[in-house]
């Protein structure tokens, strides 16, 4: 999470993505990103998402992604292959 009071807190590394989760403007508008194997074992949620961008390696594979929320607060997501 990236926020210029928190001044770039790491939250988690190294960990599988489960699934990200979008509940749109009348059904919460939040976005949740779920991390874990077999299970979720973290998960975090983006209130009114504003804004997802991504980004790509030379060979149009998605290794980003960065997601920016109505209080300018943005999560950074970097991707690898498993």
């Amino acid at each position: 999470m990236i926020d210029s009071e928190l001044d770039n807190a790491e939250l988690i590394q190294n960990a599988p993505l489960m699934a990200m989760v979008y509940d749109r403007p009348g059904k919460g508008d939040d976005l949740v990103i779920e991390v874990g194997k077999h299970e979720v074992t973290y998960a975090h949620t983006i209130d009114s998402p504003t804004e997802v961008l991504t980004g790509q390696d030379s060979n149009g594979v998605m290794i980003a992604l960065r997601i920016s929320d109505a209080a300018s607060t943005k999560t950074l997501i970097q991707l690898q292959s498993s």
